[in-house]
């Protein structure tokens, strides 16, 4: 009899345990749910009025950065800072060119940025020195440019100037130029690498052919001060839709591909490497080996 009603009472918990657990609003399916309000960063993005109910996917925008661990400056056996260029272009920084969709928020990466400087986020600043800071008005001075055209009347054939505001574009937005601090922990034993700032480069090409000319930078943001805003947003992933990690963990771990174009290793006057083209993109590698050759010698005796 005993027995009984032990069976009977760790039967009847387990009943009351299910339904509870059943009825709990934290176990409901979040596909049948209402999509979650997400902020756009340009005026052309719609979110999805329903979520994605293939799955039950959890946001990754309720992430945090991590913070960087403090480095000592006794702990560092030697810095070097060095400057690369990411051209979106190439296949493996194809995220830099994603544009977004209905679940992400919207907007490629420097849509990212420039929101982001209009809502007082993070701030904008004219080079990678930080001695002036740029207003939005600023940059969208410098994206939003006038040309001369040339039109000629259907009816009548006459022809006339006029003046057209052009579009941005944000493919325009080709090249970004980063700059890095690479140095030896002690601490940790092994090399260290931060980044520190990201400027991004307009593309100016000749109006009457089309033709590229040279990049024009728009502005330059203090990544430190930006990877909070920037782990709100997801990267774009060309082999899996569902593991995408967010932006702030992709530039931490540095998974773009950039050559290097200037180092402060024996260099006074802060030259880029002249000549361009392959002989400079040889240099960079050189500057490269070094570094990793000098990380190596650390351990010998």
């Amino acid at each position: 009899m005993n027995v009984l009603l032990k069976y009977s009472a760790i039967l009847g918990s387990m009943l009351f345990a299910n339904e509870l657990f059943a009825q709990s609003p934290m176990n409901s399916d979040r596909a049948t749910t209402e999509a979650p309000k997400k902020e756009y960063v340009n005026t052309d993005w719609r979110p999805s009025l329903v979520p994605d109910g293939m799955i039950d996917r959890v946001e990754n925008r309720v992430n945090r950065t991590l913070e960087w661990h403090n480095v000592r400056e006794i702990d560092i056996a030697y810095k070097r800072r060095l400057w690369r260029r990411i051209d979106i272009r190439e296949k493996q920084n194809m995220p830099f060119i994603f544009e977004g969709d209905e679940y992400t928020g919207g907007g490629a990466f420097v849509e990212i940025l420039i929101d982001a400087v209009k809502r007082g986020k993070i701030r904008a600043f004219q080079d990678d020195r930080f001695t002036a800071v740029l207003s939005y008005e600023d940059i969208q001075s410098k994206l939003m440019t006038t040309e001369d055209v040339e039109i000629t009347d259907a009816i009548t054939g006459e022809t006339r100037i006029e003046r057209v505001q052009n579009t941005f574009n944000p493919q325009n937005v080709a090249m970004y130029e980063v700059q890095e601090d690479y140095m030896f922990d002690r601490n940790v034993g092994r090399p260290v690498s931060r980044l520190r700032s990201i400027t991004a480069n307009f593309a100016v090409t000749d109006p009457n052919t089309g033709e590229f000319r040279n990049w024009s930078p728009l502005f330059t943001i203090y990544y430190p001060e930006a990877r909070n805003v920037l782990s709100q947003f997801e990267v774009y992933n060309p082999t899996n839709d569902l593991h995408r990690m967010s932006w702030s963990d992709y530039l931490d771990r540095m998974m773009y591909n950039a050559y290097v174009v200037k180092t402060s290793y024996n260099n006074p006057t802060g030259e880029r490497f002249q000549n361009g083209g392959v002989d400079a993109l040889m240099k960079g590698q050189r500057e490269m080996e070094s570094m990793i050759q000098r990380d190596m010698d650390m351990w010998e005796l």
